[in-house]
């Protein structure tokens, strides 16, 4: 028994619906970021970070952010460990659309700590046998007097400040979108998507620097992880 035309055509139109609402999906999803709901991770595109940055002549700066934008763009490109191109807020909306809300930021001395829920970050980068491994952030730098890798620390979904792009204009924007910070390891700005709970008092004695043992070339595409914990 063949199937009536009209019942052939009604699916035929069901499964073209199905396709135009998957392609609008993809097309309106952020390029460089893929949120995995399953596994709770937001994935975002990125590449190892020069340390020497040719208008800076040479001079290197100790490792204050984890990821920004390349020079020019990027406020903090000299002191961070890889670069992207993804705007800082929609990796903001991504960790929102896992079920996240944003807490405070701080910026400078301040009497109390970065506020947000906890997040866990992680650097996919090419293993040995050429297979993408997962490190904890914190296994990527080290203090170079010691050689001992960077404490571990709680990284935390703060949100960006609100800042004025035209100082004599009311007209606000999210601030990480301005510097291109994304994450700090330190309160030197509030205009970033996550903080850790590290204040200026540590920056002062904790000098960090790119573990070049572990990390591949410069230049090298990788993946920054931020995995939201099953608690939150």
């Amino acid at each position: 028994m063949r199937p009536h035309p009209i019942l052939i055509f009604s699916l035929s139109l069901c499964v073209l619906c199905v396709f135009v609402v998957n392609l609008q999906a993809d097309k309106d999803a952020p390029a460089g970021i893929v949120v995995d709901k399953d596994k709770r991770t937001v994935a975002i595109d990125a590449k190892i970070a020069p340390r020497k940055l040719e208008h800076l002549k040479g001079e290197i700066y100790p490792i204050e952010v984890i990821a920004c934008w390349a020079h020019p763009k990027g406020k903090k490109a000299h002191e961070t460990v890889v670069t992207i191109d993804v705007k800082p807020s929609d990796v903001h909306k991504a960790l929102e659309s896992l079920g996240l809300k944003p807490g405070k930021p701080v910026m400078g001395e301040s009497k109390d700590p970065s506020q947000g829920p906890e997040v866990n970050l992680f650097l996919e980068i090419p293993g040995p046998d050429g297979q993408p491994r997962r490190v904890p952030i914190e296994r990527t730098l080290i203090d170079p007097k010691t050689n001992k890798p960077m404490p571990k620390v709680k990284w935390r979904f703060t949100g960006s400040v609100m800042s004025k792009p035209n100082p004599d204009k009311e007209e606000t924007v999210y601030g990480a979108d301005l510097t291109g910070t994304l994450i700090a390891i330190f309160p030197v700005t509030d205009q970033t998507v996550l903080q850790t709970s590290l204040t200026l008092k540590e920056e002062k004695y904790l000098k960090l620097e790119t573990d070049k043992k572990l990390l591949p070339a410069e230049g090298t595409a990788v993946k920054l992880i931020i995995e939201v914990p099953q608690s939150n």
